[in-house]
């Protein structure tokens, strides 16, 4: 499937849908049984892996996939979709299962069915399906790609009464070189957290290179931006070749205004529907400058002086998965163009991205952007997990309804987060952001509405753009822009009674890039509206 060009991913906004009625709806239609449906792969479902599989009938039905699949005649992805078996028939599918949740569910319903239940954005598949609460629905409607064969789903007005449900189960992919404390579970996938850690190991290794003039070390150390700083420079140099290597159309911006400078390295897949609207990724790759010398300690503590040469969570996190993230994307052609950007300038005050985001070429829109900045240091760690999204407008309700819906409706199934996301929910009504910055938590993930903008998110707000971002702890972070803010400082800080600090970091990586990856997609079919 890798290997595979996709022409666009066609993604359908499920979780803006009003509650309407329970699991089984209306009674009606003919009855079906799960076991009518054979997916003869069974036993070899991988989850976090495109694979293909092959579904077997054995009377008339109709099943729903609720998860993300290609089109045999535009090979496009879409998420969902209905499929009529006739009895005997069967249809090879190329299908994403969730890489975080080993429970997987096929709705199987009478032949020609066009109305069905789905769960509630806030619970998985199995939970609604246990508890037998309240969702929504989708109905059937025509595929709206050229060359589409199968059916596209979108918000319906009635459950079309009650669904059987095939219930199987998946295995993740594993490395064999890797185990437990390494975080094994989540090394392998379209996407995983083992390959961001990897990088992130990579970009702050401060093994000495004498043949390195330019910072004098294996990694790409003293990142802060400057006119003629070496280090920056290479590094720019660096990150503009991975990407070149991704086979992206790769742009240097280089911005100036008086004496203030930025240097943005962005990497370019032009859209092949909707070219003009650039749907942006992007994290910053600059750190914190020295401010004191880098052996002094702050009188009265034992942290060490403002500013780091690694920058390991702020911000080599959050650009290694752009990076990672553009790799797995490149080889496909979406409908809108996709933008991965590394800012420069973000500790300066977001001069990099206010640049990129006040030059956009003539005709060109933002759809939504994505936001990575300080990921890691958090669930499943003893931290909270924040996904902020705005822009923020009264402050005490959501105004944007969409997004945090589709924030809660890829977080609750494809990562298994429900139990978390409700955890969340409550520290958030109770405290608001800034504890979720500053203490210590266990299975929290907080969805909510950011009032404030610290970030490059900022710079996309300000355009009107609606967007989406994940963090750690911030101010309660010790080492935040201090020499100590390196990888082994964050494994530490991330270790628990139950695993490693490097598992535990792989995992939280691997929670966030997927993460990004789901919101991605969806954005390129269905982009977000600002809703203030």
């Amino acid at each position: 499937m890798l290997s595979l060009r996709l022409n666009a991913f066609g993604l359908i906004a499920l979780m803006l849908m009003a509650p309407l009625a329970g699991c089984f709806g209306e009674d009606g239609g003919e009855k079906v049984r799960a076991s009518s449906l054979t997916v003869v792969q069974a036993d070899s479902l991988e989850g976090g892996m495109w694979q293909t599989i092959e579904l077997k009938a054995s009377q008339d039905l109709a099943v729903f996939l609720p998860y993300f699949v290609q089109d045999p005649g535009s090979l496009r992805a879409q998420n969902g979709t209905v499929l009529d078996l006739t009895e005997g028939s069967s249809v090879e599918i190329s299908i994403l299962l969730p890489p975080r949740n080993p429970d997987i569910v096929f709705l199987v319903g009478e032949y020609s069915r066009t109305n069905w239940p789905i769960r509630a954005a806030d619970e998985s598949w199995m939970d609604w399906i246990e508890d037998g609460s309240e969702g929504s629905s989708v109905q059937v409607t025509d595929n709206e790609d050229e060359g589409g064969l199968w059916p596209w789903v979108v918000p319906g007005n009635s459950t079309g009464g009650e669904v059987a449900h095939l219930h199987l189960t998946t295995e993740r992919p594993q490395r064999s070189d890797l185990t437990e404390e390494n975080g094994v579970g989540a090394s392998e996938g379209w996407v995983n957290g083992r390959d961001v850690y990897e990088w992130v190991d990579f970009i702050t290794d401060e093994t000495a290179d004498p043949l390195d003039p330019a910072d004098g070390a294996v990694g790409f150390l003293d990142r802060w931006i400057g006119n003629g700083n070496p280090g920056y420079e290479d590094a720019i140099t660096y990150f503009e070749g991975v990407m070149v290597g991704y086979g992206l159309d790769v742009q240097v911006h280089r911005f100036q205004s008086g004496t203030l400078w930025a240097v943005n390295i962005c990497a370019y897949k032009t859209g092949t529907v909707y070219p003009d609207e650039w749907l942006v990724f992007g994290a910053h790759f600059d750190i914190a400058p020295y401010a004191t010398p880098p052996t002094a300690v702050i009188p009265g503590t034992e942290q060490q002086g403002y500013g780091t040469r690694t920058g390991a969570y702020d911000n080599a996190a959050g650009s290694s998965m752009v990076l990672s993230t553009a790799k797995v994307l490149a080889d496909f052609d979406a409908r809108r163009t996709m933008v991965f950007c590394l800012w420069s300038s973000e500790e300066e005050g977001l001069r990099g991205s206010s640049a990129f985001a006040g030059d956009l070429p003539a005709g060109v829109t933002v759809s939504n952007y994505l936001n990575l900045d300080m990921a890691g240091i958090n669930y499943p760690g003893d931290f909270a997990l924040s996904v902020y999204l705005g822009p923020d407008g009264t402050g005490d309700v959501i105004d944007q309804k969409g997004m945090y819906h589709l924030a809660e409706w890829i977080g609750a199934d494809a990562f298994n987060l429900a139990d978390q996301i409700e955890n969340g929910r409550e520290e958030w009504a109770a405290g608001g952001e800034s504890p979720l910055w500053e203490n210590n938590y266990k299975d929290t993930v907080a969805i909510y509405e950011s009032p404030t903008a610290r970030s490059d998110h900022d710079s996309f707000q300000q355009l009107g753009v609606a967007t989406l971002g994940w963090n750690g702890v911030v101010d309660g972070y010790p080492c935040y822009h201090k020499t100590c803010d390196k990888l082994a400082t964050m494994e530490e800080y991330m270790t628990t009674d139950n695993a490693t600090g490097e598992a535990n970091l792989v995992h939280s990586w691997d929670i966030v890039t997927w993460w990004a990856v789901y919101a991605f997609l969806h954005m390129d079919q269905s982009p977000v509206p600002n809703e203030l």
